[in-house]
């Protein structure tokens, strides 16, 4: 019983860590997409986002599998409930992924941000896709030291997501006001997208320490 129980755990997890790798994938299409004003990878962000809905389904139903067949307790139980916890927040990921190139497909055949803040959004990519691809190693590692460096990169998503917001409110901002609504919406779908990813590694810590982190 242990054996099967610890294998479908095992299984559910590999399920999560190609959730977060496919996560990151469409996060750095849809950037390159907004950067490029690329309607072509827009919409193949939007129709792959189909698989990525499937696997959250099967990794949920594993996970409820896993509570009615095998009845875990203690340390198991908290294995179960952090993995289907986990498994909403990378779903959300995805979803934010989608919202980046929605807005660039609702957009075109303009580009959905002005050229002078391009750089921005470009690193804020870059910081989004190393989150989702070293999510997806915390997941499988467990390993805590991992899983709190991932605050590292968020701590420098949130300052370019304040800086994005302080230019929009500039008295120098020389654009539409639905430009500057783009924007900030943009930016937020990349903060939380790091939010997210930064929530996982703190379920991986409690979970390998037995305690909560700040």
């Amino acid at each position: 019983m242990r054996t099967a129980f610890h294998s479908q755990l095992d299984a559910l997890l590999h399920t999560m860590a190609d959730m977060c790798e496919l996560g990151g994938t469409a996060m750095e299409r849809a950037t390159r997409a907004l950067l490029d004003v690329d309607i072509v990878l827009a919409e193949t962000v939007i129709s792959d986002h189909r698989d990525f809905v499937t696997l959250g389904v099967k990794a949920e139903n594993d996970a409820f599998n896993l509570l009615a067949l095998q009845s875990p307790v203690a340390t198991d139980l908290r294995a179960v409930l952090g993995c289907m916890q986990n498994v909403g927040d990378v779903f959300r990921m995805g979803v934010l992924a989608r919202h980046v190139a929605d807005i660039v497909r609702r957009r075109h055949p303009e580009p959905a941000i002005p050229a002078d803040v391009n750089d921005y959004f470009a690193e804020m990519g870059r910081i989004a896709v190393n989150l989702g691809h070293n999510a997806k190693d915390v997941v499988l590692s467990g390993n805590p030291d991992r899983a709190a460096q991932l605050a590292c990169d968020d701590d420098a998503m949130d300052e370019l997501h304040r800086l994005l917001f302080s230019i929009v409110l500039d008295q120098k901002w020389s654009h539409t006001v639905g430009v500057a609504v783009d924007v900030t919406l943009l930016s937020r779908y990349y903060e939380r997208f790091a939010d997210h990813a930064v929530t996982v590694g703190q379920r991986v810590i409690f979970q390998a320490m037995g305690a909560p982190t700040g």
